[in-house]
């Protein structure tokens, strides 16, 4: 009798529908990373330097095995620190099939890492946080809400600090990452609004400062939108430094990307 060995078949469970793929990522978790950007995005920040992930039935499907495969092929390169990041995009509107994935990744001895902007946490974005993220870098957008929905177009940023406090519950480790924008988020008052909001949880091991840049321009105006920061500036350096200096009051380590 002859075994047919049948391929599994797709459902929603075991699809990840990506945007794109860096092999060799150094910005975006610890060590060198194997970083997938998913297509699909309930924010419109104005800063964004990939709008093109933005539509949730844009990028290509991959299977979760298929992309496990791929991680275990580069895990020679990872080393003690290196490993998965998942970004977006916002990678928790998929959360369903990432759990399968981020599973087999712990199976195989990688280090996961999920970079979010916290606006998800139903019971699928939970089951993934609290028992395959081994690492979690949360994006605060702003520490007003007027200013948050101008950045982004959707109302509620308690959403993303509800998701702050249920990962400090959790113990497991966090960073936190925000966009400093000349007069719109970096300013003094924001910077410490935002060190003494987080000055007591024990979980965050950073923050990293993504100064604002123009680069993304292009794909805004390839997509036909319009973009909306075009006449705001980039930090000088003085700026950068003076908010380094904040925020070094709160936290334990402050990078500047």
């Amino acid at each position: 009798m002859f075994l047919l060995k049948l391929k599994p078949i797709k459902t929603e469970d075991n699809i990840l529908r990506v945007h794109s793929l860096e092999s060799f990522g150094t910005h975006d978790g610890p060590g060198i990373r194997f970083v997938m950007f998913l297509q699909g995005c309930k924010l419109k920040c104005l800063y964004c330097h990939n709008p093109d992930t933005i539509n949730t039935t844009g990028g290509k499907e991959y299977e979760v095995e298929e992309l496990v495969q791929m991680a275990i092929n580069l895990k020679p390169y990872f080393g003690r620190k290196g490993g998965v990041t998942v970004s977006g995009g916002e990678p928790l509107l998929q959360s369903k099939a990432l759990i399968p994935f981020f599973k087999r990744l712990k199976e195989e001895g990688i280090h996961t890492n999920l970079d979010t902007n916290g606006r998800l946490l139903n019971h699928f974005a939970i089951d993934l946080l609290d028992n395959y993220a081994d690492l979690v870098m949360l994006d605060i957008k702003h520490m007003t809400e007027e200013g948050y929905q101008a950045l982004t177009g959707q109302r509620n940023k308690e959403t993303t600090f509800e998701f702050a406090k249920h990962r400090e519950a959790s113990g497991k480790t966090m960073w936190l990452r925000y966009v400093l924008i000349p007069e719109i988020t970096n300013r003094p008052e924001l910077l410490h609004e935002m060190g003494n909001y987080f000055k007591d949880y024990k979980t965050i091991e950073k923050i990293e400062l993504q100064p604002y840049h123009k680069l993304g321009i292009h794909k805004w105006e390839a997509l036909g939108w319009d973009y909306e920061l075009k006449d705001a500036r980039e930090n000088t350096k003085e700026e950068i430094q003076q908010a380094v200096s904040i925020l070094k009051e709160y936290f334990k380590e402050v990078k500047v990307n």
